[in-house]
């Protein structure tokens, strides 16, 4: 299990564009466009590509300054059955007590403790609506066991949309993966959505594996463990919910339930 902390020493110093990455404003690729284009001020003189800054500096885009301030959290954790998704230290096997993580970090939407899979993790306070809302259709993808076989109804069905919790879901993309397995993609996160969709339809549902939110997978983690997300993955992150070089990135770092 990874154990990497995303605070950075006080007496240490970092290049600039590591300085913006750092605070979850922007890529290093980013950052150094916007330093060539004299964006950048540290200490009220025009940045150079590879300055470097700590925290006596005072760094500025396009005059606004840049607190330093604890580093932005983005995780990603495959979440074994068993695991209950709340922030609820007396909860046993609370998804927080099971990361271990030195920041106060929050779970962004939910997986049933009978579930398994990716869930994504932040101190971010500002990011978990753009990703969450379901005006933003951002995907979220599932393997599904149930205990019966099912037929080209069932997928019609539940590609259609389904009535639960007095209103239909949302349409969506489901595919065979064998008699009694499928998967789903869903645009929607609502409470036990999946396993109640079957319920309607006459099916139980035995397991349900989440593999993918958004860009996010699975990728390098085993049940249980936990990584940060990477430079890349977190750039995908900013662009799909629009947040860009946001100034609101700079103060935090790093879905449904079905």
């Amino acid at each position: 299990m990874s154990t990497e902390t995303a605070s950075y020493p006080v007496t240490d110093k970092l290049r600039i564009n590591k300085f913006f990455t750092y605070h979850g404003i922007c890529s290093r690729r980013e950052a150094d466009r916007l330093i060539e284009s004299g964006r950048v001020t540290i200490n009220q003189r025009t940045a150079c590509l590879g300055d470097q800054v700590g925290h006596d500096d005072v760094v500025a885009r396009d005059g606004q300054v840049i607190p330093w301030g604890t580093a932005s959290v983005y995780l990603k954790y495959y979440k074994p059955v068993g695991v209950t998704t709340t922030s609820e230290s007396h909860v046993p096997r609370n998804i927080i007590a099971e990361i271990g993580h030195p920041e106060r970090i929050f779970p962004i939407g939910r997986l049933d403790k009978d579930s398994s899979g990716l869930i994504l993790l932040t101190n971010d306070g500002d990011i978990v609506n753009e990703i969450l809302r379901t005006e933003h259709g951002h995907e979220r993808e599932y393997e599904v066991s149930i205990d019966r076989p099912f037929d080209q109804t069932f997928i019609d069905r539940m590609a259609q949309g389904v009535d639960i919790l007095d209103r239909p879901t949302k349409p969506c993309r489901i595919e065979r993966l064998s008699p009694t397995r499928f998967r789903i993609v869903l645009t929607e996160g609502r409470n036990r959505q999946i396993r109640r969709m079957c319920q309607v339809l006459g099916y139980r549902v035995l397991t349900l594996h989440r593999v993918r939110i958004m860009h996010v997978t699975l990728e390098g983690l085993v049940s249980g463990a936990w990584k940060p997300l990477s430079g890349e993955e977190r750039a995908q992150l900013f662009q799909a919910i629009g947040r860009g070089g946001s100034p609101g990135a700079a103060q935090v770092e790093g879905p449904g339930t079905t």
